[in-house]
């Protein structure tokens, strides 16, 4: 794994690789697939497991769902390795600003213990605002965005004013407690050229009510999760 000695909060102008889009998207497939896999032969120890007590077998029930939580702590396991790997490839030196970080392939639990980590390491070293990518969720399953909520959610949770970018795919992030009354304009990109997007009208709001926490999913969100290394960051 690129760059595996840096913490994922530094990251955003710290890491390197040398990998075509392809050969890092294969990678990053093959990672959530094998979780998949595992989550998978979790299921059925489990389902058997339960067979065997409601037949009264009770050494077998134990023996299979012992079973099951090794194929669960191996899930885990690829998960957390496909999300520090998509994390360190979008967020590495050249892609981003280091005052932006790129949540794209990351699931949303996720993305909210990666985003809250690099909010406190920000703060701790003065940094005044964070610009945050989310996605459009242009590919998301239903068209339902999962990252954007629940990184206002965090900012609220926070105490941190926010609002939606022009490219409405990215969050101003004020690390102040300061209020945004509106985003600056977008900063260029490394490569010297700004992002494309339709301008929005006026920034998001943050609401004032605090929703129960969602359940984790079971994909990212999809919205082109190698865009920034495909694009130059140009979101999609």
């Amino acid at each position: 794994m690129a760059s595996s000695a840096i913490p994922l909060e530094r990251l955003g102008g710290h890491a390197f690789n040398h990998r075509t889009s392809v050969e890092l998207e294969e990678e990053y497939d093959r990672l959530r697939d094998l979780a998949r896999a595992e989550a998978e032969k979790k299921k059925s120890c489990f389902d058997r497991a339960h067979e065997a007590y409601e037949r009264g077998d009770g050494a077998e029930a134990k023996s299979l769902s012992n079973e099951g939580k090794r194929h669960q702590a191996k899930q885990a396991e690829y998960n957390k390795q496909a999300a520090e790997f998509i994390f360190r490839e979008n967020n590495a030196m050249g892609r981003i600003a280091e005052d932006t970080i790129d949540l794209h392939g990351l699931f949303v639990e996720e993305a909210e213990d990666i985003l809250e980590a690099r909010i406190r390491d920000a703060q701790a070293r003065g940094q005044s605002h964070l610009h945050v990518i989310v996605g459009k969720g242009n590919h998301s399953t239903g068209g339902v965005r999962k990252i954007k909520p629940r990184v206002e959610q965090l900012c609220r949770e926070l105490g941190l004013d926010y609002a939606t970018e022009e490219n409405e795919g990215r969050i101003y992030v004020d690390l102040g407690g300061n209020r945004v009354e509106a985003p600056p304009p977008l900063p260029p990109q490394p490569d010297g050229h700004q992002s494309h997007s339709r301008p929005q009208k006026r920034p998001h709001r943050p609401r004032p009510e605090q929703p129960q926490r969602p359940q984790r999913p079971e994909e990212p969100e999809d919205d082109g999760i190698f865009g920034c290394i495909k694009a130059c960051c140009t979101l999609m």
